[in-house]
């Protein structure tokens, strides 16, 4: 026998869960996850940092919406999400240049080093800074969704790894672990396995590629002051901040996976340390834990978000990238919308609604135009 719904959500990452909580109570939702916990993959594996800065327009505007939102929920919570800590771009004249956006702005070498004083002053010679980024507290604000989510009666199930789907009628079934489901609107929201669940669905795929990213905690001879920014080259090749008296780093790597419980490649880690150790004097002296997450892209490296043109019904929310929570309020905001308008609302006509904040309205735009590739 099959559980009736209005909407099932596939995947129970920051994505799925951001909009389990956007529709609870507007509708009948279930949320389905593979693993045994929610959060399991790449939404547990995340930099913790919402960087207005980073990334394509869209991104950025929709990186905002969500830093609003989020402050809006943080004086109801027992601690809150966000605390300030800025985000400082380091490298030569012309790469920070081209990558600095108009929430940074340019700053000097003496102005980097008194902020970052582990810094080697030879190594870099520009620097950008946005102030106006935050820290996340990714496992508060994950679990603020799942109990909002549920005590607006979404049903959430783990364990339960779709492997079938197909349209009935005028909806869809699946079968997912032992549990069987009936839902007007399947959402995609199936991370680095997007692809795979479209396959499954009869769906065809996007393209939807991801990608290693490795981070490890690491003890230090030399602290970081608590003022210090996250600090990240320029040319992408790592990143670190502090986490306590320790340091996180990572190398920055955007290497092509399958999609997997991915784990740290032998000598990457090891080879960022000697790196680390050579362009800054915190001194690093042995990893604590090393990780590696997916990150999955679209070719345009925008998030995809919206009906399929083809298969009525089916909500891909897919291809964050690496902009999964700092984008994750606004893009939930915006497929709720989108979902309770239905499969036939015409999604250019959400962007003259005048209740949709900017952000919402220019990520209406991009759902409005996204679905082109399909015709």
């Amino acid at each position: 026998m099959s559980a009736n719904y209005d909407v099932v959500i596939v995947g129970g990452g920051i994505a799925g869960l951001s909009l389990a909580s956007a529709l609870a109570a507007k509708c009948s939702v279930a949320l389905v996850e593979a693993e045994q916990s929610l959060a399991y993959h790449t939404s547990a594996r995340s930099a913790r940092q919402l960087i207005p800065s980073y990334g394509p327009v869209v991104v950025q505007e929709l990186t905002l919406r969500t830093l609003g939102l989020i402050a809006a929920r943080d004086a109801e919570l027992p601690e809150p999400v966000l605390s300030p800590r800025s985000f400082m771009l380091i490298g030569d004249e012309e790469t920070v240049r081209e990558e600095a956006s108009g929430h940074m702005h340019r700053i000097s070498h003496a102005e980097a080093l008194e902020l970052c004083p582990v810094l080697e002053p030879g190594f870099f010679t520009a620097a950008g800074l946005d102030t106006g980024s935050f820290a996340c507290n990714a496992p508060v604000l994950l679990e603020d969704h799942r109990r909002r989510a549920e005590a607006g009666g979404v049903d959430i199930i783990t364990g339960a790894k779709v492997h079938s789907a197909q349209r009935l009628g005028s909806g869809w079934e699946l079968g997912a672990g032992q549990e069987a489901f009936q839902a007007g609107i399947v959402v995609n929201a199936a991370g680095a396995w997007a692809d795979e669940l479209a396959v499954i669905s009869g769906v065809e795929k996007l393209g939807l590629q991801p990608y290693r990213r490795t981070a490890a905690i690491v003890d230090v001879e030399r602290p970081l002051p608590d003022s210090c920014p996250m600090v990240a080259a320029a040319d992408e090749s790592f990143y670190f901040r502090k986490e306590g008296r320790d340091v996180l780093i990572s190398p920055s790597e955007s290497v092509p996976s399958g999609p997997e419980d991915a784990k740290p490649y032998p000598g990457d880690v090891e080879a960022l340390v000697a790196r680390l150790n050579a362009v800054t004097t915190m001194g690093i002296r042995n990893v604590k834990s090393a990780w590696t997450g997916l990150r999955t892209e679209a070719a345009d490296g925008v998030p995809v978000v919206g009906f399929d043109a083809e298969a009525t019904g089916f909500f891909w929310l897919a291809g964050q990238g690496g902009y999964g929570f700092q984008t994750s309020s606004g893009i939930a905001e915006l497929a709720a919308d989108l979902i309770l308008a239905g499969p036939s609302a015409g999604q250019g006509a959400r962007d003259e609604d005048a209740g949709l904040s900017p952000a919402s309205r220019t990520a209406v735009a991009l759902a409005a135009t996204r679905w082109s590739i399909r015709h």
